[in-house]
C-alpha cells in the first residue's frame, strides 16, 4: 500500500472492534481472564492495549519497520531506547542536537555510567575514530534541532554496523512521510509523536521504530518494565492526526519553502537555514535521502538578539512557543526556550547563538504568514 492509504488503515481491522471504523479507546486498566490461567490476548494496559497495538502497527508501517512502540513523551521513548545500553558503554552522538536529549544523556545517563561522546556526524575520520574507540551505539538527528544540520544516514549506519554499534535515528523534523531512516540501514528510529505525527498541539508522545526482531524484543521488556508507554486516549489523537499526515507535511512544506526564500531575501536576514534551498551547503544530501524538506527550519538576524526578541515581540500570527510541527505556526528562540538547559558554552560552540529564531511554519495562508513577518521585521523600527 502507498503511504496515504498505510495512513488511514494501517493498524485498524474493523472486524476486531466491533465493526467500528476508527480504533476505539479502550479507556480500562485491565483486561478479565478468559478463566484460571488463560489470559487473554491483552491483560493490563501497560502490558498492551488495543488502542496502543492499532497506534504501534500504524507507526511500524509508516516506517517501513517489523515493530513500533508508542511512549507517553518523546523523552520517554528516547529514556527507553538509551536503556538497551549498560554503564560502561559509550554512545557517539551527533555534536548538534536537541537541548532534551543532551539534558538526558548529561545529568541523567552519565552518572549511571553511560557515557556520550559528541561527535561531528558529518566527518567521517571523526565517527571512525570515535568507532575504533569502542562505543555500542550511534544516536543521530537529522536535520537537526534546530540548526537543520544533515547527517548521511546511510553511510553513518554502515560505519556503526562496522564496529558492532547499533545506529538509532531522532526522525521528528521530517516524519516517516519525508524521510525513513531504515530504509537506509537505521536500527532504531525514535519520534517525538507530539510534532508531525500528530500534528494539531494537543497531545504528548513518543514512538521508536525497528526491523530488527530482537530489538524489538528487548525495547517490549523495557517498554513493559519501565511504564513509559503511551495511554489509550492519546493514542486515539495520535492515530487521529496519522490520518491526515501526508496532506499536512504536503502543505507545511510548502509554506515553509516560500518563506525560506522570502526570508532569505530580506536585508534583516544573515542566513536561512533549510536543506530544501539550494544555499544550504548538503542540499544534494537533503534531495537524496529525504522526499521533502518539512516545515521546519532557522535563520539567523542580523543585530543579534535585539533584533531576535523584537521579531519575536512582533508577530501577530506566529505563536511565540516551544515546540513544532502543529497547525499553527510557532516562533521560538532557542538559546533562551528549547536549549536553555544547555551550559551557555556548549551553546556557543553548537552555533545556538541568540541571533537565532526556528519556526515552525503551520497550515495557515502563507501570505498571511509573510505579512505577519514583514511586520514584525520591522517592528524595533515603528
Amino acid at each position: 500500500m502507498k503511504f496515504r492509504t498505510l495512513s488511514i488503515h494501517a493498524g485498524h481491522r474493523p472486524s476486531d472492534h466491533q465493526g467500528a471504523v476508527m480504533t476505539p479507546i479502550y479507556q480500562t486498566s485491565t483486561f478479565a481472564f478468559r478463566g484460571v490461567n488463560q489470559p487473554g490476548p491483552f491483560e493490563y494496559s501497560r502490558s498492551g492495549n488495543p488502542t496502543r497495538k492499532a497506534l504501534e502497527e500504524c507507526l511500524a508501517a509508516l516506517e517501513g519497520g517489523a515493530a513500533g512502540f508508542a511512549f507517553a513523551t518523546g523523552m520517554a521513548a528516547e529514556t527507553t531506547v538509551a536503556m538497551l545500553f549498560q554503564a560502561g558503554d559509550t554512545v557517539i552522538v551527533h555534536n548538534d542536537l536537541y537541548g532534551g536529549t543532551y539534558r538526558l544523556f548529561e545529568a541523567v545517563f552519565k552518572s549511571k555510567g553511560i557515557r556520550a561522546r559528541y561527535v561531528d556526524l558529518r566527518d567521517s575520520e571523526s565517527l571512525e575514530e570515535a568507532l575504533a574507540a569502542g562505543a555500542a551505539g550511534v544516536w543521530i538527528e537529522s536535520p537537526t534541532n534546530p540548526l537543520m544540520n544533515l547527517v548521511d544516514l546511510r553511510a553513518v549506519a554502515e560505519a556503526a554496523h562496522r564496529h558492532g554499534a547499533i545506529a538509532i535515528c531522532d526522525n521528528t523534523f521530517l516524519s516517516p512521510y519525508f524521510q525513513r531512516p531504515l530504509e537506509f540501514g537505521v536500527d532504531i528510529v525514535v519520534h517525538s509523536t507530539t510534532k508531525y505525527i500528530n500534528g494539531h498541539s494537543d497531545v504528548v508522545g513518543g514512538a521508536a521504530v525497528v526491523s530488527d526482531a530482537g530489538l524489538a524484543e528487548r525495547i517490549g521488556f523495557l517498554q513493559n518494565a519501565m511504564g513509559t508507554c503511551a495511554g489509550p486516549q492519546d493514542c486515539y489523537l495520535t492515530l487521529r492526526g496519522i490520518k491526515t499526515l501526508a496532506i499536512r507535511m504536503e502543505e507545511h512544506n510548502r509554506n515553509a519553502l516560500a518563506i525560506a526564500g522570502w526570508l532569505a531575501a530580506r536585508p534583516e536576514v544573515e542566513r536561512v537555514l533549510h536543506p530544501g534551498l539550494p544555499s544550504h551547503p548538503q542540499h544534494e544530501l537533503a534531495r537524496k535521502q529525504m522526499r521533502g524538506y518539512g516545515g521546519t527550519f532557522s535563520f539567523r538576524l542580523r543585530g543579534g538578539q535585539e533584533a531576535a526578541f523584537s521579531l519575536l515581540g512582533g508577530v501577530r500570527v506566529f505563536t511565540l512557543a516551544e515546540s513544532l510541527g502543529g497547525v499553527e505556526s510557532l516562533i521560538e528562540h532557542p538559546a533562551t526556550m528549547t536549549h536553555a538547559s544547555m551550559p551557555p558554552a556548549v551553546r556557543e560552540a553548537m552555533g545556538i547563538t541568540p541571533d537565532l529564531i526556528r519556526i515552525s511554519v503551520g497550515l495557515e495562508d502563507v501570505e498571511d504568514l509573510v505579512e505577519d513577518l514583514e511586520g514584525a521585521l520591522g517592528h524595533g523600527r515603528s
